[in-house]
């Protein structure tokens, strides 16, 4: 009887560990997680393309997720992963697997660590999208 006593235990505060640990995580991406910025905005997207040749988009929207405008715009075509979306295709020109390539996404020349769906964006941000090669 009082080894089952223990088990119950051990097994309880398993239990409480696991849903601390969650709690921890859930907290961390909250806090990480970029604000949104609700009604309009100027946004304006460079894309460089292969060639280098630079093309600049401006849009004006009321959306608050960068994914949201390149997709409304049709600028960008791509796949829904486990990271969110993953940009294939950008003004007409698609990345090449086979060559290692694919669009890097920056803000203000820093590389964002988020997919284009989870970048919240502000009235007058400017973003880069990049075809590059080598992972």
């Amino acid at each position: 009887m009082k080894s089952e006593q223990k088990n119950t235990k051990k097994v309880i505060l398993a239990l409480a560990a696991l849903l601390i640990v969650i709690a921890a995580f859930f907290g961390i991406y909250r806090l990480t997680k970029g604000t949104t910025v609700q009604g309009a905005k100027t946004i304006t997207i460079d894309v460089i393309h292969k060639d280098a040749s630079l093309k600049t988009f401006e849009y004006h929207t009321d959306r608050e997720y960068l994914g949201e405008v390149l997709t409304d715009e049709k600028l960008v075509d791509g796949e829904d992963g486990p990271y969110g979306m993953f940009i294939t295709t950008v003004d007409g020109e698609t990345a090449d697997d086979a060559n290692q390539e694919w669009w890097c996404i920056s803000k203000n020349q820093e590389m964002l660590n988020t997919s284009a769906d989870q970048t919240p964006i502000a009235d007058g941000e400017k973003y880069e999208l990049t075809l590059t090669t080598g992972y």
